[in-house]
């Protein structure tokens, strides 16, 4: 199995707060993964700190 994100930080990377915005939507997203299965099919929109979506994660089969 393989797990995605894939993020889309636009053209100006937030702005220049790029790191500051990852490592929110790591922290957010990386605690949520707990109430998943975690089972290729599994996946959810990825949302910025302005609740945009910005991506995807996914668990795959390979």
């Amino acid at each position: 199995m393989k797990f995605v994100l894939e993020v889309d930080m636009g053209e100006n990377g937030w702005e220049g707060n790029a790191a500051e915005e990852l490592g929110r939507i790591l922290r957010y997203w990386g605690g949520n993964l707990k109430h998943c299965e975690m089972k290729p099919g599994d996946g959810s929109a990825v949302y910025d700190s302005a609740y945009r979506e910005v991506g995807r994660w996914a668990v795959t089969a390979e």
